[in-house]
Order: C-alpha cells, then sequence, then structure tokens
C-alpha cells in the first residue's frame, strides 16, 4: 500500500513537472498550473533524479517531459517572455535551488543546453538581480 502511495506521488509529480515545462516552453503559457506545489517536486530526490534523467537522455521521459526537454532552447531564447509571475517565480526557485543545493544536476543541464555558456553570459545580469550567482 506504501509503495503505491509513494509511486503515485512520484508519477503525479512527473506528469506535472512534464505538462508544466510543455506548457511554458511550447509558447502556451497558461496560469493551468500556477498553484501547484513545485517546491514538493524539486526537493524531492526521486522526483528530480527521475526528471533529470529524461531530460539528459539517460531514462524514460513521459510523452509531455519528452517534449519539453525538445524546447528547452526556445525557452532560453524567449526569456519566458509569456510565463505567468507565479510561473517566473518558480523557475527562479528551482534555478537557485539547483544552483545552491544540487550542483551537479546544474552542471548537467548547462552542459546538455548550454554547452558554449551563450545563455549563461545572456541572464547573468539578470540572475545578479535577484541574487543568484550563476556558477
Amino acid at each position: 500500500m506504501l509503495f503505491c502511495f509513494c509511486l503515485q506521488k512520484i508519477m503525479k509529480g512527473i506528469i506535472f513537472l512534464s505538462c508544466l515545462l510543455a506548457v511554458v516552453v511550447s509558447g502556451k503559457y497558461t496560469d493551468k498550473y500556477d498553484n501547484f506545489n513545485y517546491k514538493e517536486v524539486i526537493e524531492n530526490d526521486k522526483l528530480l533524479t527521475a526528471y533529470m534523467n529524461c531530460f539528459l537522455d539517460k531514462g524514460p521521459c513521459t510523452p509531455e517531459g519528452k517534449e519539453a526537454r525538445g524546447h528547452f532552447e526556445d525557452a532560453l531564447q524567449n526569456g519566458c517572455e509569456e510565463c505567468t509571475e507565479k510561473q517566473k517565480e518558480g523557475i527562479e526557485y528551482c534555478i537557485r535551488y539547483l544552483i545552491e543545493k544540487k550542483p551537479e544536476h546544474w552542471k548537467s543541464l548547462c552542459d546538455k543546453f548550454d554547452p558554449t555558456g551563450k545563455y549563461k553570459k545572456q541572464y547573468e545580469e539578470e540572475a545578479q538581480k535577484r541574487g543568484i550567482k550563476i556558477p
């Protein structure tokens, strides 16, 4: 019973985060998920590992996760111009969390999606204004 409950929580988190990323990066931004507890997902090592494996092509993905992974560059290019304020807050929290608490995950994402450092340079000043030091 406990296993089923845990599996259900993990799957719920994976599906939600995948949907959120797909929506945010697809240009069809919506406020549908603005009240989701993204902290619960990113602070859960099992959920975070599952998403990292998906995004880094090291493990299985939900269809939504696979689609989101394919649109990361678009999201980086447009600076999340069409995001709601809550989405921007969530993205900032996740970035800050990865940089400060899971730097190996942050490095892996940067290596894959920003190997030349183009986006780091593009967003570094804004990150500094928000108190985030991009490594």
